[in-house]
């Protein structure tokens, strides 16, 4: 196999995470973190039957203890005495996104749309987008549009018979060149909360300063796996601790935006 290079940052200091059962390397890049994987599968096993195993294995609600449950309960009971507040230019922003973001709505996205969103917070905070930016500006505008449009494009609209999160991680590590450099989890999760409001909690990092990994410990007592101790892919990292989070907050919320606000101050509860 050739040297090793970070398609992220180009640098060679890189070190093996672990070897897959199809034999794939997943490695990580010591100098950005930009993990990826290496190598071409031995045998390509039935799309789904990985997933449906891995899906089945992941926590569950029942992960949550009784009186964890029960404390969360009177938070949220707290929390809701308070009207939480209609921000008219959040919802103006998100409608017009998901028009932007339809297969149609795609072919036509004008360069500065697809750029104003990876560097606006309206609903969803995607923090320090240096990298994309960079990436953005050193390409050729049209070829820096049309980038964004794919990796967009293969997450929502891409292969049915690849499941949503598995695209996601695909495009999170940039496999076969898929996806754009800096148009990573965090802007990924932001088109997913935008287009699937009723599914995603805009919480745009798995692990990191208030990730869902943080807020399932802090609220639920729940520790989900670190992403450098598990084979689970990143992808399913995101979409699964998402659904989870959303099964053990309930539906007492009048959207999800609130419900996330709601997971944010009880995190720092005693």
């Amino acid at each position: 196999m050739a040297l090793a290079l970070c398609p992220d940052c180009g640098s060679d200091d890189i070190d093996l995470m672990e070897t897959l059962p199809d034999s794939r390397k997943h490695v990580v890049c010591l100098d950005c973190k930009h993990d990826w994987l290496r190598g071409d599968p031995v045998s390509q096993p039935h799309p789904t039957s990985g997933y449906e195993v891995a899906r089945r294995r992941f926590l569950s609600i029942s992960a949550a203890t009784p009186e964890r449950i029960a404390r969360v309960k009177v938070l949220r009971d707290q929390f809701l005495v308070r009207r939480p507040e209609v921000d008219s230019q959040v919802t103006a922003y998100w409608r017009r996104y998901q028009g932007i973001f339809t297969a149609d709505g795609l072919q036509d996205a004008a360069p500065h749309d697809l750029k104003d969103f990876a560097n606006t917070s309206t609903g969803a905070n995607p923090g320090n987008m240096s990298v994309f930016n960079r990436t953005w500006n050193d390409l050729p505008i049209h070829e820096a549009t049309q980038r964004v449009r794919d990796t967009v494009q293969y997450l929502l609209h891409g292969p049915t018979q690849i499941p949503l999160e598995d695209r996601l991680t695909q495009l999170i590590r940039g496999d076969g060149g898929l996806g754009m450099k800096g148009f990573r989890e965090s802007l990924l999760t932001k088109v997913l909360c935008i287009t699937q409001p009723d599914r995603f909690l805009p919480i745009l990092v798995y692990t990191g300063f208030a990730g869902k990994k943080e807020i399932a410990e802090a609220v639920f007592g729940v520790l989900l796996p670190r992403p450098e101790a598990t084979s689970m892919t990143p992808g399913r990292l995101v979409v699964w601790s998402n659904d989870l989070l959303l099964q053990m907050v309930g539906s007492d919320f009048p959207s999800l935006q609130h419900a996330s606000q709601f997971l944010w101050w009880a995190k720092d509860q005693p």
